[in-house]
């Protein structure tokens, strides 16, 4: 539905040297399946160097028009892939080759202790380094590194916790749990369990298509892409760089490529922003191939009808995970609405998504509040 895909969105994050379209990329080590390392580092993608998180030659990071809410967690996305191969471009999914890698790093502003700041600000994080602008490790406390590495026989996930010296990060195939406590702006404090999740967790949210349970990239696809990067030599389109250095193949006329719109952008269409925040938090199981195919609610993207998107729409079954709300969507009252519910609780058995976070997400349950009072009509 690209009438959802609204305007062009800049995003001055993270601002990385890259060595250009002939940059070497001989530093990165593919491991086969079966013999993965313990160590982060053994794959030369990202590493900690002097205080600092560099990227190799080659691993070029990207960022998402509307991201998937972690906690409050940052985190830097980089792309690589091995020379002389490209991405096929399509409007749902690239087809990438083998041998590519994606990394997403998560990591928070420190505070001090164990407490970490909760900031949408990311321009503390950033240094100018000797390989140019790199993160900081004194500023911010990395979490872990998660990888999708493109095989013959399909993707695999692989979770990396990073050490408490910030040296490294270990493989946790079992996933991770650790004690936080987040920091406002006016200094209120949530203590919080951060959970990295196993491999089969990883695996079971990156498999969009349930009968298949293939494991997929979610994020690097067209629509989320769609925007500006502020890149060390200038800002660009982040697809039409990916075409200029060799990592993607087949791109299309701007017009005609899909774009979701930044859920915290005020100046876009509401709607377009609602739907923008349903989609990557939740289209990847709400869709008619999904793990929640059998809810008969459709939040991916392409919905249109709006009874499946769930307007006065009843739950499969009622009870805890309901609120004992009687509709999914009320139009013009979220108070009475399931949707709202589930995205506010942080109840294990009622809140949604049901992995990936501990909070809730308050600038996103404010957004869904704001649509859904906007809707006109009853279900009466």
């Amino acid at each position: 539905m690209r009438s959802f895909f609204l305007g062009w969105a800049l995003a001055p994050l993270f601002a990385i040297a890259l060595g250009g379209c002939d940059a070497p990329r001989q530093q990165v080590t593919i491991h086969a399946r079966e013999a993965v390392p313990d160590h982060l580092s053994d794959w030369h993608l990202v590493e900690a160097s002097g205080g600092e998180l560099r990227l190799a030659d080659g691993v070029v990071p990207y960022d998402l028009n509307t991201a998937l809410f972690t906690d409050y967690a940052h985190k830097l996305r980089t792309l690589w892939m091995p020379e002389g191969t490209a991405a096929q471009y399509g409007d749902e999914r690239f087809d990438y080759p083998v041998g590519t890698i994606i990394t997403k790093t998560f990591y928070y502003p420190r505070n001090s202790g164990d407490a970490v700041l909760r900031t949408e600000d990311h321009s503390g994080d950033y240094v100018q380094g000797k390989t140019g602008e790199t993160l900081d490790l004194d500023r911010v406390r990395l979490m872990e590194t998660r990888l999708l590495i493109k095989r013959v026989d399909g993707w695999q996930a692989l979770p990396y916790v990073w050490n408490a010296a910030q040296t490294d990060a270990l493989l946790e195939i079992a996933g991770d749990a650790a004690p936080l406590k987040l920091v406002g702006v006016n200094g209120e404090t949530q203590s919080f369990t951060y959970v990295v999740p196993d491999a089969n967790q990883c695996a079971g949210c990156h498999a969009d298509n349930h009968t298949e349970k293939a494991v997929m990239p979610l994020g690097p696809r067209a629509r989320h892409l769609n925007k500006d990067y502020s890149y060390a030599n200038g800002v660009q389109n982040q697809l039409l760089h990916w075409q200029q250095i060799g990592y993607l193949s087949g791109l299309p006329e701007a017009e005609v490529i899909p774009r979701n719109a930044d859920f915290a952008d005020a100046t876009q269409p509401l709607e377009a922003r609602a739907r923008s925040y349903l989609d990557i938090n939740c289209g990847h199981c709400h869709n008619p191939s999904g793990a929640a195919d059998t809810s008969g609610l459709m939040l991916h993207h392409a919905e249109v009808d709006r009874r499946r998107l769930g307007l006065c729409k009843p739950p499969v079954a009622a009870g805890t995970g309901s609120g004992n709300r009687l509709f999914a969507i009320v139009p013009g009252h979220p108070e009475d609405s399931i949707l709202n519910f589930r995205v506010e609780s942080t109840d294990p058995g009622a809140m949604m998504p049901e992995l990936g976070r501990s909070l809730a997400h308050e600038e996103g349950a404010e957004l869904l509040r704001e649509w859904i009072a906007a809707m006109s009509g009853s279900c009466s």
